[in-house]
C-alpha cells in the first residue's frame, strides 16, 4: 500500500478528560449506598448505571458542546458540579428524616450552567445529576420527578440572571412548584389531604432560598475557571470603569468611536444571535491601546496637525499597529478577562494598515518587500462576536470620511468594507453563513442611516 496511513493518537486534553470521567465514576460508585447485601453483582449493577450516565454525558458534549471537551478546565467544572450534588445527596440520606433530601437545591445547577453556557446544556446536566442522585434515595421516582420538573420550570424563568429580581422570582417559583408537585402526588396516591405533611413545606422553602447562593457560587467558579458571567460584563461595560475613564480623558475621540462601534455591533449581534453583552463590552475596550499615543489617531486630533507629517510611512504604521499590543498590555495590567482581551487582539485581524502602505508604495513603487511591516499581527477573529466587532470598527471609522450621507453612499460603504474583509480571509476561522453576513450588513446600514439621517434646516432667528 502506497502512502502513509493516518493513525489517531489521543491528545493530552483527551486523556485528561477521560481521567476526569473515570475518577468521577469511581467516586460515585464508592459513595453509593450498597446496603447489607452489597455483593459483587450489586456493585456491578451500580457501575453499569453510573457509567451509562457518564457515557451519555460524554456523547452529548462531543456532539453538541465540543468546545467544553476542548478545554479541560471546562470539563472539570461540569464534573465538579455533578459530584458536589451527588455527595450532598449521599450525605442527606444519613438523616433519619428523609424529607431533608428536598432541601438540596438542585436548581443551582441550571442557574450556574446557564450563566456560562445555555439552557440546553443546563437542562442536560441537571438531568444527569438528578439521575445519579435520585437512585440513591428510598423513593427514586418521586425524588427525580419533583426535582427535574422544578428545575425545568426554574430554567424557563432564568432569562436574565444578571437582574437580581429574577433570582428572587426563581426562588419563589421553585417553592411553589415543589409544593404543587408534592400535593399533586399525594392526592393522586391517597385521594385526600390526610397524608400531607406540613413540615415538608419548610424544606421546600429552604430549597428555594438556598438558590440565592447562586451569585457567590457563580463568582467563585468565574474566578477559578476563567469564565465570564453577564453580571461581570455589565460591570465592565460601565463607562465609569477606571480604564474606560482613562480612554475618555486621554483619547476622547477614540472613546466616542468605541461607543459608536458598540452601538453598531450590538445591533448586529441582536440580529445574528451573538452574545449582546459580550459584544458591547468588547467594543468598548477594543481601542484602549490608543491611550499610549492618542494624538497619532485622527479622531483625537483637534488642531488639524498630525504627528505623522514628521514620520516616514513605516514608522507611522508601527505606531498605529502597536495600539493592539499596547491595548493587550494595558488590559492585562487592569486585569480584564481574557475574553475581552480577545477583542483587542482580533479587531484588526491580519489586515494591512493600507493608508500608510499606499503612502509607502507611492514613494517606493519598486519595493514590494515591506508589506509585512504594515500588517497587523492578528490573530483573525475566531468567534461570531469578535467578527462582528471587527466589521463594526472598520465600518464606523470609514463612515466618518463620507462626504455625503445618503442611503446609497452608506450602503456602498458597508458593502465595500465587509467585502474587502471577506476576500482578505479575515473570517476564515468563523462559521459565518452568507445570511449572517447579510444580516450584519443590514444592521449596520440601518444604524448608520439613523445616526446620519438628514435633518431639517431650521431658519436662523433674527434678533
Amino acid at each position: 500500500m502506497s502512502g502513509t496511513q493516518y493513525v489517531w493518537k489521543p491528545t493530552r486534553k483527551y486523556i485528561l478528560n477521560l481521567v476526569y470521567f473515570i475518577l468521577s465514576i469511581i467516586i460515585v460508585v464508592a459513595i453509593w449506598p450498597h446496603g447489607s447485601n452489597g455483593n459483587w453483582f450489586r456493585i456491578l449493577g451500580i457501575i453499569i448505571l453510573v457509567s451509562s450516565c457518564y457515557l451519555v454525558l460524554w456523547l452529548f458534549l462531543s456532539h453538541f458542546r465540543s468546545e467544553v471537551l476542548d478545554v479541560t478546565r471546562k470539563t472539570l467544572f461540569i464534573i465538579l458540579i455533578i459530584l458536589s450534588f451527588v455527595l450532598l445527596t449521599r450525605f442527606a440520606i444519613n438523616f433519619t428524616n428523609q424529607d431533608v433530601l428536598f432541601l438540596i437545591p438542585f436548581v443551582i445547577i441550571p442557574v450556574v450552567i446557564q450563566t456560562f453556557y445555555d439552557a440546553r446544556l443546563a437542562l442536560f446536566i441537571l438531568l444527569i445529576t438528578i439521575m445519579l442522585s435520585g437512585f440513591m434515595v428510598p423513593d427514586p421516582f418521586v425524588y427525580i420527578f419533583m426535582s427535574f420538573i422544578s428545575g425545568m420550570i426554574a430554567i424557563f424563568t432564568l432569562t436574565n440572571i444578571y437582574r437580581r429580581a429574577k433570582l428572587f422570582l426563581t426562588a419563589l417559583v421553585i417553592i411553589i412548584s415543589y409544593s404543587a408537585l408534592y400535593l399533586g402526588l399525594n392526592l393522586m396516591h391517597y385521594g385526600s389531604f390526610d397524608k400531607v405533611k406540613i413540615s415538608i413545606f419548610y424544606f421546600f422553602t429552604g430549597n428555594g432560598l438556598l438558590v440565592l447562593l447562586s451569585y457567590p457560587i457563580i463568582s467563585v467558579f468565574e474566578k477559578r475557571f476563567l469564565f465570564l458571567s453577564d453580571t461581570t460584563l455589565l460591570e465592565l461595560a460601565d463607562t465609569n470603569q477606571p480604564l474606560l475613564r482613562k480612554l475618555a480623558d486621554e483619547a476622547p475621540g477614540s472613546f466616542q468611536h468605541s461607543l459608536q462601534v458598540a452601538n453598531l455591533a450590538e445591533e448586529a449581534a441582536r440580529i445574528t444571535g451573538a452574545n449582546l453583552l459580550l459584544v458591547r463590552t468588547g467594543s468598548l475596550y477594543h481601542d484602549i491601546g490608543k491611550v499610549a499615543n492618542p494624538k497619532y489617531y485622527i479622531e483625537n486630533q483637534t488642531d488639524g496637525i498630525s504627528p505623522h507629517d514628521n514620520l516616514n510611512p513605516v514608522d507611522s504604521a508601527k505606531v498605529i499597529i502597536n495600539h493592539v499590543k499596547n491595548g493587550v498590555i494595558l488590559a492585562k495590567n487592569f486585569k480584564l478577562p481574557i475574553q475581552i482581551i480577545d477583542f483587542i487582539r482580533t479587531h484588526h485581524g491580519t489586515t494591512v494598515a493600507y493608508f500608510f502602505f499606499k503612502k509607502y508604495t507611492d514613494l517606493h513603487p519598486w519595493d514590494t518587500s515591506k508589506e509585512k511591516e504594515f500588517t497587523y499581527p492578528g490573530p483573525k477573529p475566531f468567534s461570531k462576536e469578535t467578527a462582528v466587532v471587527m466589521m463594526a470598527d472598520a465600518v464606523e471609522a470609514s463612515s466618518r470620511s463620507l462626504l455625503k450621507y445618503t442611503e446609497e453612499s452608506i450602503s456602498e460603504l458597508v458593502e465595500r468594507i465587509v467585502y474587502l474583509q471577506e476576500i482578505d480571509g479575515q473570517f476564515s476561522e468563523i462559521p459565518l453563513t452568507f445570511k449572517d453576513i447579510s444580516d450584519i450588513k443590514s444592521a449596520f446600514k440601518k444604524r448608520l442611516s439613523n445616526i446620519y439621517h438628514v435633518r431639517i434646516a431650521y431658519p436662523e432667528r433674527e434678533f
